[in-house]
């Protein structure tokens, strides 16, 4: 997502007549792309925006509103939605084009920042979307990747994921289609179906599950159980094995938060068994932080940093099969 926006970015400054400098001491205009998942992530940000604090600074990407506050004056705000329909010009990659067909959130899990930062989820325009498609294709680009916060919600007119997904599959050329990240409360049976049955889409799904535990799941405002999230993944692997029975069974991908507030060894250990009988290709494990503006940050973070490290590098050995050296 950083990257497609930053992306869209540099072709508005183009469009205006800025060229890329050789290094930023030697720039006119810094633009920072910021990301507000975690708030050392921000902080950087601040550090940034004091070295080059002589420049014209344009600050784009996610931004809390207190963070906005502490910097206004000091920097030019860019939203996402101001420029997330923009087409980038030929990529630095020859082989993969992002394609943003959505921005912003409407879930508010209690971790996320998302929502606060670019707001309410906003769908592109399917003629947009394919003519994007269409300009990629006729390049050369052999894959298509469609980015949203949740891409399963996209909804624009009477057009959905689904039909959206059908819409593009329809294009001629030789190009495969992938697509993140996903909300398993909105993976319906008709968008398996459809992932299922065709081959010019990647047989690769991330599905972030977060946690192993439904007493978790609810305090993260996740909308879903266990027992949801699994009957999905035995869902998808009998509609690949159904329609693609030639092929290796569909790699499912995830994140998990460990150490989220008030999360007991008994819990952790709720999620190790799941990751375990689930059988993930990979994990994008995060070691919880509080965030300010979010729901959790009111939860006591009780979970020690040691703890958390610790049970991170036990998912990480079991998911990701990296071996981790003793301490």
């Amino acid at each position: 997502m950083n990257i497609s926006d930053s992306e869209r970015l540099a072709t508005i400054l183009e469009k205006k007549g800025y060229e890329p400098a050789k290094s930023a001491d030697k720039a006119d205009l810094i633009v920072i792309n910021a990301c507000s998942v975690r708030q050392r992530a921000i902080d950087r940000v601040f550090d940034k925006i004091h070295k080059f604090k002589n420049k014209k600074i344009v600050l784009a990407g996610c931004v809390l509103e207190a963070d906005r506050k502490k910097l206004k004056g000091r920097v030019e705000f860019w939203k996402p939605d101001e420029y997330f329909d923009t087409i980038a010009p030929l990529r630095q990659n020859k082989f993969s084009a992002f394609v943003p067909i959505m921005t912003g959130c409407n879930n508010f899990c209690s971790y996320c920042a998302v929502p606060f930062t670019r707001g309410r989820e906003k769908s592109r325009r399917p003629a947009a979307i394919l003519n994007e498609a269409k300009l990629l294709i006729k390049k050369g680009f052999k894959e298509i990747i469609l980015l949203g916060q949740n891409v399963n919600s996209y909804r624009s007119d009477k057009t959905d994921f689904p039909k959206l997904l059908k819409k593009l599959v329809e294009l001629p050329g030789n190009f495969r289609l992938n697509f993140l990240t996903s909300h398993p409360k909105d993976m319906s049976d008709e968008l398996i179906e459809i992932i299922a049955k065709n081959d010019k889409i990647i047989s690769a799904i991330h599905l972030p599950v977060q946690s192993g535990d439904n007493e978790i799941l609810r305090k993260m405002n996740r909308r879903y159980t266990v027992a949801h999230y699994e009957n999905l993944i035995k869902k998808i692997r009998a509609a690949f094995k159904k329609c693609r029975p030639s092929f290796p069974a569909p790699e499912i991908s995830t994140d998990i938060i460990v150490g989220f507030p008030s999360e007991t060894k008994k819990q952790f250990q709720n999620t190790f068994n799941f990751c375990k009988k689930i059988n993930f290709s990979k994990a994008y494990i995060a070691q919880y932080s509080p965030r300010p503006g979010t729901a959790a940050v009111k939860l006591k973070d009780d979970v020690p940093t040691k703890e958390k490290k610790r049970r991170w590098r036990i998912l990480d050995t079991l998911v990701n099969k990296f071996e981790h050296p003793d301490e």
